[in-house]
């Protein structure tokens, strides 16, 4: 299979990603990155004992020091104590600030390795290895970085972007079924966002994303990093444009926090929060509900939730609403939802609460 390379142009910020199999254990990837004495590699206690060594190996043609430090697994560990075992490591050995930080896990690892990189000595290199399918699509494409607050997913982060992002088609082999279906929640996504004939595509492929067919895993991945390429292009700091990309994550987040984060996996909460947010956009005169029936038929072939979480069984929708306030999107406590204004065409609208009440009642379990 030929390497696919996606460019991400942000100015003297760019840079690639690339998508191929076998690609951690290809010298040439790795070859063009800052030089430095010293690399860490932040990954987590299941990734590690699967490609830690691969990866050590091929970054000791290039770095006389390769550190590991290996965190908990989990949503749940994606917090401030977690976050310091990364900074433990970079002062105990003694890190400057052209150290060059590997992630190498999924979401959390990339979010937590990306914050960490942002704030060490006010900013150190890092490359992004996703090792999920929800990764590889999502979050490590376009710098965002954070750590979970008790109240709120991802409130506290930076925008910082990496040297590079590889994804190596290989390490989706070892992906549990649960954890596939968690990306293609992210994948999905972009089909009532921004492009339609992917939906399509997905609608027509779905059995052979879940055989894990590589050249079907490959299309998905690159279409996905397109389009999100694109946007974090004309938006790098999600002023305006790049807030579509959270299509059903306000719901999503909503329910990550309100049952504790680490129940459900982020790409269930983003799967169910945008059968919400199809339902919401139906019930504004905004599509019909025959788009909203085929995007929950595409989310249920993939395994994924299409029913949101009870998360307060005396006020679920009132929770809900407590817990979408702190949305890093709500302007001056209103809620404001990503939601689909036609199929393809995604906008950022408020809505009334006794309507997303409404919604919140007849898609809760």
């Amino acid at each position: 299979m030929d390497v696919e390379t996606v460019h991400i142009d942000l100015g003297e910020r760019s840079y690639h990603i690339v998508i191929a199999e076998g690609l951690l254990t290809q010298s040439s990837i790795w070859s063009e990155l800052p030089k430095s004495a010293t690399a860490l590699i932040v990954t987590n206690d299941v990734v590690a004992p699967l490609y830690l060594f691969s990866l050590k190996q091929v970054l000791s043609a290039q770095y006389a020091q390769v550190h590991t430090v290996v965190l908990p697994d989990g949503e749940a560990h994606k917090d401030w104590q977690t976050l310091n075992l990364i900074f433990d490591a970079l002062l105990t050995h003694g890190c400057d600030r052209k150290t060059v930080m590997f992630a190498l896990g999924g979401g959390v690892v990339g979010d937590m390795t990306g914050f960490a990189a942002a704030s060490y000595m006010r900013g150190v290199p890092f490359v992004q290895v996703p090792t999920t399918l929800l990764s590889q699509v999502d979050s490590s494409v376009g710098g965002k970085t954070a750590i979970n607050h008790p109240m709120g997913k991802n409130m506290i982060g930076a925008f910082y972007q990496p040297q590079l992002v590889v994804c190596d088609l290989t390490t989706l082999d070892t992906l549990p079924a649960r954890e596939l279906s968690a990306g293609l929640a992210e994948v999905i996504k972009y089909g009532p966002i921004a492009d339609m004939q992917f939906l399509a595509w997905l609608e027509d492929n779905m059995d052979a994303l879940l055989a894990r067919d590589r050249k079907a895993l490959s299309h998905a991945v690159k279409r996905s990093v397109e389009i999100k390429a694109w946007v974090v292009g004309q938006d790098e700091k999600e002023s305006g444009l790049r807030a579509i990309l959270n299509f059903g994550h306000t719901f999503g987040h909503a329910m990550e926090a309100g049952m504790g984060y680490g129940n459900w996996l982020h790409g269930e909460g983003v799967a169910a929060g945008m059968v919400m947010a199809a339902e919401l956009s139906c019930r504004l005169g905004m599509v019909d509900q025959a788009f909203v029936q085929r995007l929950r038929r595409l989310i249920e072939r993939a395994g994924l939730p299409v029913r949101g979480a009870v998360i307060d069984a005396k006020d679920n929708a009132g929770r809900y609403l407590e817990l979408m306030r702190v949305d890093k999107k709500s302007e001056a406590g209103e809620i404001r939802f990503v939601l689909i204004d036609g199929p393809g065409k995604a906008v950022m609208r408020s809505a009334p609460d006794a309507l997303v009440r409404e919604v919140i009642d007849s898609c809760c379990a």
